[in-house]
């Protein structure tokens, strides 16, 4: 089984749209906040700064809505990866009910060059080290 991290969230006034409920640009947002929390926590013994990530891709599937003052809970995981790309999955939920999901590639960089960084072992080896 994939290890999960899970992230907490409350919903704001400035989180909602013109309908009265959390805009979709928000949760790209949520989604950047996510991942790089848990990236901060899989690397805290080991920051790793020569490496920076990027988006590639996002795929978002909106199921339900969350309003104002929803107590919101994001489960993450790192999907495949290879190359310079890794698959970050991610799922919002309000209680127990799936709102949103998406799918996030990201590529590795090299803080210094910015050109794409092939991920090593050593990578491979934090982002799967906490299952």
């Amino acid at each position: 089984m994939k290890s999960v991290f899970e992230y907490k969230l409350k919903v704001k006034s400035e989180d909602l749209d013109d309908l009265n409920h959390v805009n979709n640009v928000v949760y790209v947002k949520w989604m950047d906040i996510v991942a790089f929390e848990h990236w901060a926590f899989l690397t805290k013994e080991n920051p790793m700064k020569q490496f920076i990530w990027v988006v590639l891709k996002h795929e978002i599937d909106y199921l339900k809505q969350a309003v104002l003052g929803d107590k919101i809970t994001v489960k993450t995981w790192v999907g495949e990866t290879r190359g310079f790309k890794s698959e970050r999955l991610m799922e919002f939920y309000k209680n127990e009910e799936l709102l949103v999901k998406a799918k996030t590639v990201w590529g590795m960089l090299d803080e210094k060059t910015y050109k794409p960084a092939r991920i090593r072992e050593d990578v491979l080896d934090v982002l799967y080290s906490k299952e």
